[in-house]
């Protein structure tokens, strides 16, 4: 669906801007449809790191930002930080010109007032649901529905009832936004995170990724507190314990608030010989050690917020063509189908179990990760995720 262009200002607090793979490829799509792309985002600490920059034509802000440690009074700091240079940096983007849309992408769910601000001068509000808050709190955090839960409840609430359109990672999320949210179902569109497949091809294998053993084994993703490495640690701890199998190494790709406590981890189940984690890599690099992995690891666990979220992680491994072991979720089937095998919810001795039968099975594996590249290539393909973007867009502005 075509959409008449204009001046759209993009929100992000969670990850700088190219490096939000999500952002980014919606920010492509908008320009080519003939839209002036702003972005407002945190520097990163590696990458992304100049205060102002274009990138194909997409002009980005950054400002700095100290990411949060320790509880949730950490976050509040964070997020006030974040708020008050996005709406200086606003501010500056407006001068030059009328801001047609503001596209906000949570968490947290505090840049609706920012929103708030541009519509009084204009601006149509598109938010952009990557993540439900209220079961992030319960996820992350295991306080219960205290005040603070309530606050973060408040909040969403207040974003829904902004928004003049809300964007939604997959049906789930959709359903919150209509019933929770109130929100019309027309209002309410499906953009789901998928990767564009041409970025995503193998590379030869590298035998020496594997550490002199058969089989590599590969996580890829953020690595929080509700991410589920604890739970892969474990079940490798399982793996070569309880199943008998040592002939394989591990590579943790990403980073994350919880990265050191999952490497003191390791180290505490005697892991360390036998895992690797690499922090944050080039794309080329992240090409080298999938097209090299015989099995890739979705140990997301169970809980309010994994079950009705889409896994980026899942979604790149099937670009790769490679086989999937996650914990039995409900959009984790949904996004892998049969690319995935599915342990019980949380059994972290099912998981490795599943591990070892994938590396007993190379046929399998092969028949795997066909399916999931036809997946992401087929029904799942950025390319039907882009024409749900421009249908949000033009029901912002009609």
């Amino acid at each position: 669906m075509s959409v008449l262009p204009g001046k759209a200002l993009i929100l992000v607090e969670n990850l700088s801007v190219p490096f939000d793979r999500r952002v980014w490829q919606e920010c492509q799509t908008l320009r080519d449809a003939g839209w002036e792309v702003h972005v407002i985002c945190p520097q990163g600490t590696k990458r992304d790191t100049e205060a102002e920059v274009t990138i194909d034509g997409v002009h980005i802000l950054r400002y700095p930002l100290k990411a949060a440690t320790g509880g949730p009074a950490g976050y509040v700091q964070e997020y006030g930080s974040a708020l008050w240079h996005t709406l200086r940096l606003a501010r500056k983007v407006g001068r030059g010109g009328k801001i047609d849309v503001v596209h906000a992408c949570n968490p947290p769910d505090m840049l609706f007032l920012v929103a708030l601000y541009l519509k009084r001068q204009g601006a149509k509000f598109i938010f952009d649901q990557h993540d439900l808050c209220p079961e992030l709190y319960l996820s992350r955090f295991d306080r219960g529905e205290d005040l603070l839960y309530r606050a973060v409840c408040a909040l969403e609430r207040r974003t829904y009832k902004t928004a003049d359109v809300v964007i939604a990672t997959n049906e789930s999320y959709k359903d919150v936004a209509v019933k929770r949210g109130g929100k019309a179902p027309d209002d309410v569109f499906v953009v789901r995170s998928a990767p564009v497949v041409e970025r995503f091809h193998m590379v030869p294998a590298e035998p020496e990724l594997k550490k002199g053993k058969p089989h590599l084994l590969a996580y890829l993703g953020v690595m929080g507190p509700q991410d589920g490495v604890d739970y892969a640690l474990r079940a490798l701890a399982s793996l070569r314990d309880e199943v008998g199998r040592t002939d394989w190494h591990a590579v943790f790709i990403g980073s994350g608030d919880a990265f050191d406590a999952m490497v003191a981890l390791s180290k505490e189940l005697k892991l360390d010989d036998q895992v690797e984690f690499t922090g944050r890599i080039s794309d080329e690099d992240l090409l080298r050690y999938l097209s090299s992995a015989d099995v890739c690891l979705s140990p997301d666990p169970l809980n309010p917020l994994n079950d009705v979220s889409t896994m980026n992680k899942i979604m790149e491994y099937m670009a790769m063509s490679r086989p999937i072991v996650s914990f039995e979720l409900r959009e984790a089937r949904v996004s892998a189908g049969e690319a995935a095998l599915y342990a019980p919810a949380n059994d972290e001795p099912e998981f490795a179990k599943l591990i070892a039968h994938l590396l007993d099975s190379p046929e399998e594996r092969a028949r795997m990760g066909e399916l999931g590249r036809e997946r992401v290539a087929g029904p799942l393909s950025w390319e039907n995720s882009q024409k749900a973007l421009l249908a949000a867009y033009a029901a912002a502005v009609r």
